[in-house]
C-alpha cells in the first residue's frame, strides 16, 4: 500500500485578517503499487496533452478551471481512495490553549486523519512533500512513531519524504486537499467534488 499525504491552508488563528478559515489535510491511498504506477504515467502523459512543460507541477491553488477539469477527469478511472480532516479555525467554535501553538494545532490535525485512517492501513509506505512545512512533517512522524505502531498490525511500513515537484502523486494529493478544502467551505470551484465523490471513504470537518 501507498499513502500520499498533502495539507492546504494554514495554522493562523487570525481568520479574517489572512489566515485561512481550515486547516485541511487529505491521505490518499493506493492499495496496489501498479495502480499506483498507472496513476502516475497518466499524470505525465496529461503534461503532454495540455502543451505543458515536462517539469511542470500541478497545483489546485494556482491551477486554471480548465486545467483542473482535466487533471480530476485523467486521474478519476484510477483505483484510490482518501481519507480527509478540515479543522474549522471558527474563533467562536475552536477555542482552547493547545491551539495557540502552531505544533499543537499541526500535531492534533495529523493525529485525528491517522487516527481515521488505522482501518485502512496496512503495511503502508507513507509519502510526505519534503517541500513542505518542516512542522508538519516533524509532527507528523512524531505522531507515527508514538501512537500507530502495533506488535500484532503494521500499519506503516516506513515514511518518506519526496519532493512534489518530481512525484504525481503528491500532485493528486494536493489537489484532493485542495477539493476538499473548497467543498468544506462552499466556496467556488466546490463543484470539483463531484469527481472525486465516489474517492471518499472518511471526510470530516471539526469542530461543526
Amino acid at each position: 500500500m501507498l499513502a500520499f499525504i498533502d495539507e492546504t491552508g494554514d495554522t493562523g488563528l487570525k481568520v479574517g485578517q489572512g489566515s485561512s478559515p481550515y486547516f485541511t489535510i487529505a491521505l490518499v491511498l493506493f492499495e496496489d503499487h501498479d495502480e499506483a504506477l498507472a496513476c502516475d504515467q497518466r499524470i505525465g502523459l496529461l503534461r503532454r496533452e495540455l502543451n505543458l512543460d515536462s517539469r511542470y507541477e500541478f497545483h489546485f491553488h494556482e491551477n486554471s478551471d480548465k486545467i483542473r477539469q482535466k487533471f480530476l477527469e485523467a486521474t478519476l478511472p484510477y483505483s484510490f481512495q482518501f481519507l480527509g480532516f478540515a479543522l474549522n479555525k471558527d474563533p467562536e467554535k475552536l477555542w482552547g490553549p493547545g491551539f495557540q501553538v502552531k505544533s499543537s494545532l499541526y500535531k492534533f490535525t495529523c493525529g485525528k486523519v491517522f487516527e481515521n485512517a488505522k482501518p485502512y492501513l496496512s503495511n503502508a509506505t507513507v509519502v510526505l512533500d519534503s517541500c513542505g512545512s518542516e512542522t508538519f512533517r516533524s509532527q507528523l512522524a512524531k505522531y507515527l512513531r508514538q501512537r500507530m505502531e502495533d506488535p500484532d498490525h503494521q500499519r506503516i511500513k516506513k515514511v518518506k519524504m519526496e519532493s512534489s515537484h518530481s512525484n504525481n502523486l503528491l500532485q493528486l494529493a494536493d489537489y484532493v486537499a485542495g477539493v476538499i478544502n473548497r467543498n468544506v467551505q462552499g466556496k467556488k470551484g466546490s463543484e470539483y467534488y463531484r469527481y472525486l465523490a465516489v474517492k471518499e471513504v472518511d471526510l470530516r470537518v471539526w469542530p461543526r
